[in-house]
């Protein structure tokens, strides 16, 4: 052929924050490395490369030989490394300096490191919106990839896609590829051979035509079943002899040299999306079904690609209403952004602010944002890091002003309103050098947020379990793949057995002082199920709030009220906190409480990142006499105190009452999917103390609980690890 086909193959290899060590190198073994080691073997090819900075640190910190081959075959022009954010955050999620911050630093990184010169970057989980375009030319960056679907969807037809467009916001304009759905899923799942063939047929139909593939790294090795198919039965080495073998009209470049030598096919504005299963994935459940069995009915009568490239599925930016808890991060990391840039406003600089804005970068990782056919937010560990670090970022700014949690630093409490977590209605933030609370009195004066500065930890980073679309395939069980190897959109397997049997859905959110009224009668079982019907109408409903505040103590007091039973009820409920204590003081009060009829109370806690399943991780009494592990149901009476430990995290938290209390204890389970099958995780401990309400002569009854958090353990290793990591 006169002029050859270009092909561009772009690789996207991402571990994210928090992710397990084990993963991290068991990835390295399985795809990062042998990818290398075969593509090494190949002179003439060369390809475009992209790690996110949370693997690319992690790397250089563990395999730095790794890292040096890279810059080898950069400075050979082997390999084209493709820049981004830092720290693989969904651009549309950032504020606009944040947008520009993380890929300009990640820029310089890879710059001083492997010696690339950056031109263009990759779109964490292709999320665009066209209003991105100004603040990705302004960071420096020429070109990003997206899917072609994007495309699609701007109403371009398949014989349209073969090269790239230019795009403008501002008068800034950006070079987007589109890359191709049909390679996603024939590389690496289909022979080789499948895929020159479709090559083939582009380039008959269009003489120089530009075709992307881009795609995670992780499907050469670390998808399950990959790295046999890829590495052991040779399909990497085929597909490259394959590219050798037919280098006469296929030509592997890499993003910059197609920009430098082929124009754009025009201009074009893209609509806001993903890649398809993305989109697809952000609906919520219901709607899901409902479009996967309206596409099956269409497909069955053979309707279905007359309207496929006029079907956008839902918005990213839903996420964070579908799972509650994301947006709750999202807004949390809001709220430590604008505090950052306030103080830098304001003139503040040196190493704390620059510390304080990796965290923060870090922290906007995007994995434990959402969730579809990856773990996502359902992965405690994931979230807990986007949690610590953005904790970690709060104290350093904390710590610049002197208030840090550190023991020479000023003690403080202070109590303040605001709407932190961007629902329209005011939410209360009690806070100390040790402790910050998140109360939201709107939604039933529940606690949402509860951070352990000492340990960077927030013991509500909890996920309630909720209807998946993907619960159809669990009652229906798993899939017989055979020894075929098949992308994880198509797969169905059950890591576990059972799971249709675990499946149940909450009616809350997992916090805390989530004020439940139950009949007398009702056991754990019916709780811990979610079985046991509501007498009151307190766990959702608006409390009013009252901002308290003495020298070095700080109160928020709620009450509402409301019907028990049919029956008029006031609950009052503050919550106190102290300076320099890592202590809240919670108490109750019922008023209006009748003699004639029996009233339970058992307000919910919740406790995150406490795991179950380990010995040193465990339920005690007042005595110190162990309960059993932090995942077991109990059924407790006349307890005055409880406590939960992790000795792994260092931490113990305490629950001291003035009225002995019997005490439901169960492990929060969700069944969820990932890329390895469905599975049920461990989200949360939730403890419940009760009482049958016993009113005085007046009709009143009240109860005093103490919430001491000792982190003791946890400060005591501080010192060894920092003389550790000095060393």
């Amino acid at each position: 052929m006169n002029q050859p086909l270009r092909l561009v193959l772009v690789l996207h290899n991402h571990q994210p924050i928090g992710n397990f060590d084990g993963v991290f190198e068991q990835s390295y073994q399985d795809s990062y490395l042998p990818f290398l080691n075969v593509f090494e073997r190949y002179e003439g090819l060369k390809i475009g490369l992209h790690t996110s900075g949370s693997l690319m640190e992690w790397l250089d910190a563990h395999h730095p030989e790794y890292v040096d081959r890279l810059a080898s075959l950069v400075a050979a022009g082997r390999v084209e490394i493709v820049g981004g954010p830092f720290f693989e955050p969904i651009m549309t999620m950032i504020p606009s300096r944040d947008r520009v911050g993380q890929i300009t630093s990640y820029t310089d990184w890879l710059q001083r490191r492997i010696g690339a010169k950056v031109r263009g970057m990759w779109m964490p989980e292709r999320v665009w919106e066209q209003s991105l375009t100004a603040d990705i030319v302004r960071a420096g960056i020429e070109y990003t990839v997206l899917d072609d679907f994007h495309f699609k969807n701007a109403g371009l037809g398949e014989e349209q896609l073969d090269g790239y467009y230019v795009t403008e916001e501002d008068g800034l304009i950006l070079k987007v590829f589109p890359g191709s759905e049909k390679l996603r899923y024939t590389i690496p799942f289909q022979p080789p051979q499948d895929t020159i063939d479709y090559l083939r047929g582009v380039a008959e139909r269009r003489p120089g035509a530009v075709v992307v593939f881009g795609d995670d790294g992780e499907k050469f090795g670390t998808w399950p079943g990959t790295r046999e198919h890829v590495y052991d039965r040779g399909w990497l080495t085929q597909f490259f002899d394959a590219l050798q073998h037919n280098g006469d009209w296929i030509k592997l470049t890499t993003p910059s040299e197609t920009i430098d030598n082929v124009a754009p096919l025009g201009k074009v504005y893209i609509p806001e999306g993903s890649y398809r299963e993305m989109v697809e994935w952000a609906l919520p459940a219901a709607r899901i079904n409902q479009f996967d069995d309206s596409k099956h009915e269409l497909e069955h009568h053979g309707q279905w690609d007359l309207i496929k490239p006029f079907v956008r599925g839902g918005y990213w930016r839903n996420f964070k209403v579908k799972y509650p808890e994301t947006n709750e991060m999202y807004a949390r990391m809001q709220m430590v952004s604008r505090r950052l840039q306030e103080m830098v406003d304001d003139g503040a600089a040196g190493d704390l602010i620059d510390q304080a804005r990796l965290e923060l970068y870090r922290g906007q990782c995007n994995c434990s944002y959402w969730h579809g056919a990856f773990g996502g937010v359902y992965l405690p560990h994931l979230r807990n890091a986007v949690y610590q670090k953005l904790i970690a970022a709060n104290n350093l700014l904390d710590q610049y002003e002197n208030r840090g949690w550190q023991a020479d630093q000023q003690q403080w409490a202070e109590i303040s309103s605001g709407d932190y977590n961007l629902d329209g209605r005011p939410e209360v933030k009690i806070a100390s050098n040790r402790l910050l609370g998140l109360v939201s009195p709107a939604e039933g004066g529940q606690l949402y947020e509860l951070d352990v500065k000492s340990i960077c930890h927030n013991l509500l980073a909890t996920l309630a379990r909720r209807q998946e679309a993907y619960h159809r395939a669990v009652l229906r069980g798993p899939s017989a793949d055979g020894d075929n190897v098949s992308s994880i959109h198509e797969r169905v397997v059950f890591k576990q057995e059972g799971l249709d049997e675990r499946l149940g859905y909450d009616r809350w959110q997992r916090n805390s002082l989530v004020d439940h009224f139950f009949a007398p009668e009702i056991d754990l079982s019916s709780v811990a199920q979610g079985r046991a019907e509501e007498q009151g109408d307190f766990v959702h409903a608006p409390y009013e709030a009252k901002l308290r505040r003495n020298d070095g103590r700080v109160q928020v007091q709620l009450s509402r009220t409301g019907f028990v039973q049919g029956r008029q009820v006031k609950l009052t409920k503050g919550i106190s906190l102290n300076a320099g204590e890592g202590t809240l003081e919670i108490a109750y009060m019922l008023e209006n409480v009748p003699s004639d009829i029996a009233l339970h109370l058992a307000p919910e806690f919740n406790f995150a990142g406490l795991p179950s399943g380990a010995d040193d991780r465990y339920f005690s009494g007042g005595g110190g006499q162990r309960l059993g592990q932090l995942g077991h149901q109990l059924d407790l009476q006349g307890m005055t105190q409880l406590s939960l430990t992790d000795e792994w995290l260092g931490i113990s938290v305490n629950l001291k009452f003035d009225q002995p209390a019997s005490i439901w204890t169960y492990p929060v389970e969700t069944v969820s999917q990932s890329e390895g099958g469905f599975e049920l995780v461990h989200q949360s401990v939730a403890v419940l103390p009760h009482w049958i309400v016993i009113p005085d002569a007046e009709g009143r009854w009240s109860m005093t609980l103490r919430m001491e958090i000792d982190t003791q353990a946890a400060e005591a290793r501080m010192p060894q690890y920092a003389e550790a990591a000095a060393v």
